[in-house]
């Protein structure tokens, strides 16, 4: 029997491909029974509009285990930008927890007893890009959930790396100014 998990979290960034495609989700994974499931069924009956929350499922009406809810970061005002965040992405978080399971990182014995929020950060240029490749935003958002569920799971990164690197790491934002470039 696996030992209780009653709140992880995690984070992941993965870019690299077209403009638009990048996928950062922040992720909290605990046991049905404790504040994740509270907060689970919390936010399934309390839908804001522009920040609906579906469950990640691999095709209508086949939700994967454990039960994921995404939350998008970004307000949904757009079709195609609702389209594609509850078509290739929710596919693609869904695909990520089964590769999570399947890595280990979840325990499959304990893929009933868990729950998962996942908030999306799709960049809204999606919804403009007329030669948006699905695959690559597809493989993107699936290698960055699966990733962020790892890190989750496995403490990551660990509280002595943070002491070690702290001063040797800069947000990348920090030094940006409002006109998006990076000052020296």
């Amino acid at each position: 029997m696996s030992e209780r998990i009653v709140m992880r979290t995690g984070e992941s960034l993965v870019a690299g491909g077209p403009p638009g495609t990048a996928a950062e989700p922040e992720i909290i994974i605990g046991e049905l029974d404790g504040p994740v499931g509270t907060a689970l069924a919390t936010l399934t009956g309390d839908q804001v509009k522009g920040h609906s929350r579906v469950f990640a499922i691999l095709n209508t009406d086949i939700q994967v285990r454990p039960v994921t809810l995404m939350v998008s970061k970004v307000t949904v005002k757009d079709n195609r930008y609702t389209n594609i965040l509850m078509g290739t992405v929710q596919a693609a978080i869904a695909n990520g927890v089964l590769d999570a399971v399947r890595a280990g990182d979840i325990p499959k014995e304990k893929a009933n007893d868990l729950g998962i929020i996942v908030s999306v950060w799709l960049n809204p240029s999606v919804a403009t890009d007329e030669n948006l490749d699905h695959q690559i935003l597809f493989d993107i958002h699936r290698k960055a959930t699966a990733q962020a569920i790892h890190k989750a799971m496995n403490h990551q990164p660990s509280i002595d790396w943070l002491l070690e690197n702290q001063e040797n790491i800069t947000h990348k934002y920090f030094q940006m100014g409002l006109d998006g470039k990076i000052k020296p």
